[in-house]
């Protein structure tokens, strides 16, 4: 059960890194791209990859036992928090917009999971508070924060609706063929999201880094890396796996660094050391419980 926990683990690390790409490649991307453009193309690519995966997969040829009040939550959350997120960093900035949606969502999963009866362990408190401390201070030594109130609730409500689509998931992995769900929800999603392409000039899509941004979006940084984590999530904890994907925004400023040039400060240093050592901690295998009951699921 403990090589299961780590394997699981390892495999959140994964998604989470994949997703830290997501800036990079959107910086790749042609200057009359728009964020909510990119974030709409991004579910279109990685929903029908998905979907088609799982169809020649043969998913859907078994009788699934989903709950299609918990497909639909799982699949709104998905849709809005890249909406929520992204203007939320447009009205705040890049700082304190992903410091909110990112650093808040290992809260609101505690907060959720509590209110559900399960009373996080004092090590995974420890790990939350010293990984989301890293966070604010890896962002906060970029540069200033600009405290805009909408914005502000915008990207907690991309951290709110990002923990609920894990929690939600967890419950619909455990019931049906993880490929599967993972089709739907995202296959749902980029549906929601669809009617926003139809605002946005989208000519910058037919070029070589347009192509290239769209795919590296569509297929790793959402396809490969949402498989990963639904491996991963059946078997430890909620709050376990959402304080991991603080590994998102370790790998963002990695890459900002080694890709970019960009220069971090001693604050923003010290703040990767907190958020490395949080991960650390969060990732040392429970004594007796951090374990689900849940059957494995093939994917």
């Amino acid at each position: 059960m403990k090589n299961s926990s780590i394997k699981s683990q390892l495999f959140v690390l994964l998604g989470a890194i994949l997703w830290g790409t997501t800036g990079s490649a959107q910086a790749f991307a042609p200057k009359l791209a728009t964020p909510l453009a990119i974030g709409a193309l991004r579910m279109a690519v990685g929903g029908s990859t998905l979907i088609l995966i799982a169809k020649l997969k043969g998913a859907f040829k078994e009788k699934m036992n989903l709950d299609k009040k918990l497909l639909f939550t799982a699949s709104i959350c998905m849709a809005v928090y890249q909406p929520l997120f992204f203007l939320g960093v447009f009205k705040t900035g890049v700082a304190l917009g992903t410091v909110l949606a990112i650093g808040s969502a290992p809260v609101f999963s505690g907060i959720i999971e509590y209110l559900f009866g399960k009373k996080p362990s004092q090590r995974w408190l420890i790990a939350a508070l010293l990984s989301v401390l890293g966070c604010v201070l890896l962002f906060g030594g970029q540069g200033s924060m600009n405290m805009n109130i909408l914005g502000s609730l915008l990207s907690l409500g991309a951290g709110l609706s990002y923990a609920i689509y894990v929690r939600v998931s967890q419950k619909l992995f455990k019931d049906s063929r993880g490929d599967a769900v993972n089709g739907l929800v995202f296959f749902f999603s980029a549906i929601i999201l669809s009617p926003v392409l139809f605002f946005y000039d989208l000519s910058w899509l037919f070029t070589t880094r347009g192509i290239l941004t769209t795919m590296h979006l569509g297929l790793i940084a959402t396809a490969l890396a949402y498989t990963l984590f639904a491996y991963g999530l059946v078997g430890i904890s909620t709050p376990k796996a959402v304080t991991l994907t603080l590994a998102e925004p370790l790998t963002a400023a990695i890459l900002g660094v080694l890709v970019f040039n960009e220069k971090l400060t001693v604050i923003s240093m010290f703040g990767i050391i907190l958020l490395f050592v949080g991960l650390i901690i969060n990732s040392y295998p429970e004594k007796s419980k951090d374990k689900l009951d849940s059957k494995e699921i093939n994917i």
